[in-house]
């Protein structure tokens, strides 16, 4: 599997999210410090101590994406380490975070990082149990599982506008969201979910069957792969 990847936007991100979680240190810090000395401007100290918590929780989520390892794209590569060579991967440097172009077709790759039940149930992705831990990670930097099927649309909707400046829309080929459960001990239940969802340690397996089932021709992706890598 050959692999491209915007290693510039990783390193420029992850080193925001370090100067900001330490920025929010401080402002937490001076905040702290007000409430003790300066009791009469406590408005200035609160003020700081909510500032604080809003930048701390912002280096959190960037430093979980792009500083700690492994970050997302890191477990999407192992996930899928050993694949065939006819299969490109692309880190930040599509239109898309994580697109995979392959004999199976385009993939818009979306990993989540959710603990705990994640089932579709009622026409929506929900998130249950997970414990106090998996309660306190919600408040204290994990990001909530959102709506996986809007994210999805929205990726899709991006590729196509892509793509549509780029060639024929005849020539588009279908292009499918995948949604990617990372952590070991998550509980997955797709049920009728329209859209397909795997753990990490199936998404190799379950590109391998779809490249049996071949989609895209040899021409098809180098022609896409030249678009991507123009």
């Amino acid at each position: 599997m050959k692999i491209i990847k915007n290693e510039k936007l990783i390193q420029r991100n992850g080193k925001i999210g370090q100067y900001v979680s330490l920025a929010a240190l401080v402002v937490l810090g001076l905040g702290m410090y007000i409430s003790f000395s300066r009791p009469e401007l406590i408005t200035y100290s609160v003020v700081c101590l909510v500032l604080g918590f809003i930048m701390s929780q912002v280096g959190m989520y960037m430093g979980s994406r792009w500083g700690k390892s492994p970050r997302p794209d890191e477990k999407l590569d192992a996930g899928l380490k050993g694949l065939h060579s006819e299969f490109n991967m692309y880190h930040y440097s599509s239109p898309v975070s994580h697109l995979l172009v392959g004999p199976s077709g385009v993939w818009a790759l979306l990993p989540y990082h959710q603990r705990g039940k994640i089932l579709y149930e009622k026409n929506r992705w929900k998130l249950k149990g997970g414990g106090f831990l998996q309660g306190y990670m919600r408040i204290f930097g994990q990001e909530g599982l959102g709506r996986p099927d809007l994210d999805a649309e929205n990726e899709v909707n991006t590729l196509k506008k892509f793509f549509a400046g780029k060639m024929d829309e005849a020539d588009i080929p279908e292009i499918k969201p995948l949604l990617i459960f990372t952590t070991d001990d998550v509980e997955l239940e797709a049920g009728e979910s329209p859209i397909a969802a795997v753990k990490l340690k199936q998404l190799k397996e379950f590109m391998r069957q779809g490249g049996k089932n071949r989609t895209l021709s040899n021409e098809k992706i180098k022609a896409l792969t030249d678009i991507l890598e123009q």
